[in-house]
């Protein structure tokens, strides 16, 4: 579970994340970071329209991407926001698969350990 400080919660801090940060995207998801000031503590937010699935799918997925998430705040990563914003297909994934995809995207695959 991500504490309160590593989320992205409000709105408009989610409009401004998507509407200003750099965007990559994969198959299964499109990833907005907005980058902000190296002392501050990195934030996720996720947007899980029904396209992703049913409840269950749902909850799943951002269930595994906030334990990522967790991983990453863990190994001290800071300074930015993140928000993930699913498309279909993308509660099929497995864990590994999303931990993969996720560090791909912010381009953090050697700041992690496996």
């Amino acid at each position: 579970m991500l504490a309160q400080a590593n989320r992205v919660i409000r709105p408009d801090e989610f409009r401004a994340v998507v509407r200003r940060g750099r965007r990559s995207s994969t198959a299964s998801a499109v990833y907005h970071r907005l980058e902000r000031s190296g002392t501050e503590p990195l934030r996720f937010g996720f947007i899980a329209s029904r396209a992703i699935g049913n409840a269950v799918q749902r909850n799943t997925w951002r269930r595994r991407l906030r334990a990522v998430g967790r991983e990453l705040v863990d190994a001290g990563s800071t300074g930015a926001d993140v928000v993930v914003r699913g498309r279909p297909g993308c509660a099929d994934l497995s864990y590994r698969e999303l931990r993969a995809e996720l560090l791909t995207a912010l381009g953090q695959s050697s700041r992690i350990p496996s």
